[in-house]
């Protein structure tokens, strides 16, 4: 009986160590919302990133983590030109690998690259006549820290319905 006890104890202070250890990164109670006005998707960013120029195409912005300064989440849009190489050749469209939902419903490629000084991961979802692209970047010793993050935003991408591509 006195095993089984001390087993419940144990288990009790690795659940409130586990909970306790949440990152503060993934508190959204003071994050904002990019939306894209050229593109219409958008996805969150903590609000104390820094927003870098926005390109004359309004394609997309990037914005800086604040503790490091090669930290950086990117989102952008371009027209899909595979699709209207596609179109024009009346070739059927090739069907590319999903591997990933947002919790808007809509799926897309996800991929991580690891290289021996920055390490990314990126979201592309191809909705025919666009691709949308969400990417972050770390340093690759700090990659690790930031995985949950960034896998975190991506799940939180979103798309507006009416998105009309020409608007240049």
């Amino acid at each position: 009986m006195n095993h089984q006890w001390s087993k419940i104890v144990m288990g009790v202070a690795l659940l409130v160590t586990l909970v306790s250890c949440q990152d503060t990164r993934l508190s959204m109670s003071s994050w904002k919302t990019y939306q894209n006005p050229r593109y219409g998707f958008e996805f969150p960013y903590p609000s104390d990133w820094i927003a870098q120029p926005i390109p004359s195409n309004l394609n997309g912005q990037a914005f800086l983590g604040t503790d490091q300064s090669r930290l950086q989440l990117r989102g952008w849009a371009e027209e899909n030109l595979n699709a209207a190489r596609l179109l024009s050749s009346k070739l059927e469209k090739p069907v590319s690998q999903q591997n990933f939902t947002t919790k808007q419903g809509i799926t897309g490629r996800l991929k991580v690259e690891i290289g021996s000084q920055l390490s990314s991961i990126e979201l592309v979802i191809d909705d025919g006549a666009l691709e949308y692209h969400l990417q972050g970047q770390a340093t690759s010793d700090q990659f690790a820290d930031y995985y949950r993050f960034f896998h975190y935003v991506a799940s939180h991408y979103r798309i507006r319905e009416e998105v009309t591509v020409n608007q240049e």
